[in-house]
C-alpha cells in the first residue's frame, strides 16, 4: 500500500488562507462506547491519528464533546508539536452528561470556557476553525455567534464554522462573523441538505458531511453500490466516500475510525475516480 495517500482527493482552502487535503479525519470515534470516556485500545487511536497524517490528510475535525475532550488529548499526544500543513477542527457548544446524551448549551460564558479548555487540551494558541455544534434554541443567535467573534478578535479563533444549520441560520450567522463551514449530515443516502450544500458551493464554505459512509439500501447484495464498487475493486464504504469527493468541490469527507486498518480503507477512496454515469447512477438509486 505505499501509493495509499489521501492526497488524490484534491485540496480545499479554508477560509481562503488554510489549504487542507479535501479527505480528512473525524475524531469522534476514537472515544469509547457512547462518545464516552477512552476508547478500549488508547494505543491504536494513537497510531490511527500517526497513520493519517502519514497518509497525507491535513484536515482532523474534533469537538470537546467527544469525550468529552478524550479525542482532543488524544490528538495532542499522537501529534504534537503539530504538523505545519495540520489544521485541527473543533466544536463546542454541547453539554455530555453520560454515553449517548448531548444537551446543547449556547450561553456566551460556556462558549467562552470551552474554547479555552480546548486551546489548552489541543496545545495550541489558536484554534484554526472553530465550530459552533448546534445553535442553542434558549440563546440568541447572535450572542452565541456574537461570542465567537470576539474570541476571534482576540486571535484565540482563526475561523468560524457552523454544524447542523439551515441556509437561513448560515445567512443570519455571517452578518455576525464570515462563516467558513458548515457541518451537517450527508452521504449518498441521506441528501435532505442539498440546497445547503448548494449554498455553500456558491460562496466558497466548506462542507463538511458527518455520517459520510451511509449508503443505507444502495449497500444491498447485487445492488448499484455493490456493482459499481466491484468495477473499481473498491468497498462500498470507498464508493460512498467517492461520490462525496466528485458531489462538490467544497465537500470535505471526515470518515473516523478506531482501527489503522479501517483508516487505510476510507483513505482508498481518494484515489477513486467515478465516471459522470457512475455517479449519476448511485445518486438516481438513492
Amino acid at each position: 500500500m505505499t501509493d495509499l495517500s489521501a492526497t488524490p482527493s484534491g485540496t480545499f482552502r479554508l477560509g481562503g488562507d488554510l489549504p487542507v487535503t479535501r479527505l480528512g479525519f473525524g475524531a469522534m470515534r476514537l472515544t469509547g462506547e457512547g462518545i464516552w470516556g477512552d476508547p478500549r485500545d488508547p494505543e491504536e487511536a494513537v497510531r490511527v491519528l500517526r497513520r493519517a497524517v502519514e497518509l497525507g490528510v491535513t484536515f482532523i475535525d474534533t469537538a470537546d464533546s467527544y469525550g468529552p475532550f478524550t479525542a482532543d488529548l488524544l490528538i495532542r499526544k499522537a501529534l504534537h508539536p503539530y504538523p505545519n500543513d495540520l489544521v485541527i477542527a473543533t466544536k463546542v457548544g454541547f453539554t455530555r452528561q453520560g454515553p449517548g446524551v448531548w444537551t446543547p448549551v449556547g450561553r456566551p460564558e460556556y462558549l467562552r470556557q470551552q474554547v479555552e479548555l480546548n486551546l489548552r487540551h489541543l496545545g495550541v494558541d489558536r484554534i484554526d476553525l472553530l465550530q459552533l455544534h448546534r445553535i442553542d434554541p434558549k440563546v440568541p443567535l447572535e450572542d452565541q455567534v456574537g461570542e465567537l467573534r470576539a474570541l476571534q478578535d482576540e486571535g484565540k479563533i482563526r475561523h468560524v464554522g457552523l454544524s447542523q444549520v439551515s441556509v437561513a441560520e448560515m445567512r443570519a450567522a455571517a452578518k455576525i462573523t464570515p462563516i467558513v463551514s458548515v457541518q451537517n449530515r450527508y452521504n449518498v443516502t441521506e441528501r435532505d441538505d442539498d440546497a445547503l450544500l448548494d449554498y455553500s458551493e456558491e460562496q466558497g464554505i466548506a462542507f463538511i458531511p458527518w455520517g459520510p459512509l451511509g449508503s443505507g439500501p444502495l449497500a444491498r447484495e447485487a445492488g448499484p453500490l455493490e456493482r459499481i464498487a466491484a468495477a473499481h475493486h473498491a468497498t462500498a464504504a470507498q464508493l460512498a466516500l467517492a461520490w462525496l469527493l466528485k458531489r462538490s468541490p467544497v465537500m470535505l469527507p471526515i470518515p473516523g475510525t478506531s482501527t489503522v486498518a479501517h483508516l487505510e480503507e476510507n483513505i482508498g477512496a481518494a484515489g477513486i475516480d467515478l465516471t459522470d454515469a457512475e455517479f449519476d447512477t448511485l445518486g438516481t438509486a438513492a
